[in-house]
């Protein structure tokens, strides 16, 4: 049995060659764990491009059936993907990392590889957006998710943001989560979530603000881990994992990296770092910064 099988979706974005070249090249004793990525696309849809990374980085890939009515609404493809990759890696791995790939890794992910007694790890979200804040009362959007999947007051704890430091109830990202796959966390998600994204009660919510249809996906998981895993199951990556690189000027001063090379991972948009020039304002330095660079004038001359 695999320690651990890093999981994702693909989509043809240029942070696909990044991501997937950063774990076999710095994810040190990780870097051989096998690597799945999931996707809607037929086989013949697939670009040569995206089969050639995938083939040098040797990245399985695994086909996904949707519905395409159902495809439609943001972030459901990405929810079933999650559930088959759990799935399919349930007698074969101790833990599945799932991960969007719009990321990198620097060093090895040590804490990927949970502690007896631990099911779930994770990083809360970036910004608040449709967060609830702890030392507020539920709106009525938290409410309903609230009284859909049974949480009670007892199983609510406070969780600071990433980028915006405020103190909110469990909100998770849903970009960046290390689970074991037996306890089945991804696939009750989906099936959670086919039965709520649609249902009348949130038309009201879609309409008032798109946040709601973006991140709906994201409030449901929270809701869901609340009444899956007891919070001594749940183990929070420190602040050097899941690290909004692309959010660097936003973040409070007292949790900026001093060090970018001193990160285990971190979250990239290269539209937020192209041109590479941009490398420069960055504490970023030695092979790290040279092999970013020159992954990032790759794509830059390709735009």
């Amino acid at each position: 049995m695999e320690k651990i099988i890093f999981a994702c979706p693909i989509h043809e974005g240029p942070e696909m060659d990044i991501y997937f070249e950063s774990i076999r090249k710095f994810a040190g004793e990780l870097s051989n764990a096998p690597i799945w990525g999931f996707t809607t696309k037929t086989e013949k849809e697939i670009s040569e491009r995206v089969k050639k990374i995938l083939k040098e980085n040797n990245v399985k890939i695994n086909y996904v059936e949707i519905d395409p009515e159902v495809k439609k609404f943001p972030f459901t493809a990405w929810i079933c993907s999650a559930a088959l990759a759990e799935k399919l890696a349930e007698d074969k791995t101790e833990f599945i990392a799932w991960l969007d790939i719009n990321s990198f890794f620097i060093q090895e992910p040590k804490e990927f590889l949970l502690e007896d007694g631990k099911n779930l790890g994770y990083r809360p979200v970036h910004h608040t957006l449709i967060g609830s804040k702890y030392d507020e009362p539920l709106d009525p959007f938290w409410k309903i998710i609230y009284s859909k999947l049974q949480v009670t007051d007892e199983l609510v704890f406070p969780m600071l943001t990433h980028v915006d430091g405020n103190t909110l109830r469990p909100y998770i990202n849903s970009g960046f989560m290390v689970i074991r796959p037996k306890k089945g966390l991804l696939r009750n998600w989906w099936e959670n979530y086919k039965k709520m994204y649609n249902d009348p009660i949130f038309q009201d919510f879609y309409k008032k603000d798109d946040l709601y249809i973006t991140f709906i996906h994201q409030a449901v998981l929270s809701a869901l881990i609340l009444t899956t895993f007891r919070k001594e199951e749940m183990h929070e990556f420190p602040f050097d994992y899941n690290y909004p690189l692309n959010l660097y000027d936003e973040i409070e001063e007292k949790y900026k990296a001093d060090s970018i090379n001193d990160l285990v991972h971190s979250r990239i948009y290269i539209d937020k770092l192209l041109p590479p020039e941009k490398l420069e304002k960055l504490p970023i330095t030695g092979e790290l910064k040279k092999w970013l660079a020159e992954k990032l004038s790759k794509i830059q001359d390709k735009n």
